[in-house]
């Protein structure tokens, strides 16, 4: 699924993701879990205010960003 991320860009240029937009819906970004690179793709696993886990993958060249995995866990399960 394509979405529309938007990005801080800190002190060394390296973008990291701080809001996801799809489905009109938007979300906040409250923290990276994990990055990870591949040849030409980036990676980051994120926790989101709706307490749910997003996996993006960003495309370097044509600068696409995707939702590869979503997992509401306890978000929509109404647990603690």
């Amino acid at each position: 699924m394509r979405i529309h991320v938007e990005c801080y860009a800190g002190y060394q240029g390296e973008e990291t993701p701080r809001r996801l937009s799809f489905d009109h819906r938007v979300v906040e970004v409250i923290d990276v879990i994990d990055r990870w690179l591949a040849p030409d793709h980036r990676y980051f696993k994120v926790k989101a205010e709706d307490g749910a886990t997003y996996i993006l993958r960003h495309d370097v060249d044509s600068g696409v960003w995707q939702l590869v995995m979503f997992d509401a866990g306890r978000a929509q399960a109404g647990l603690p």
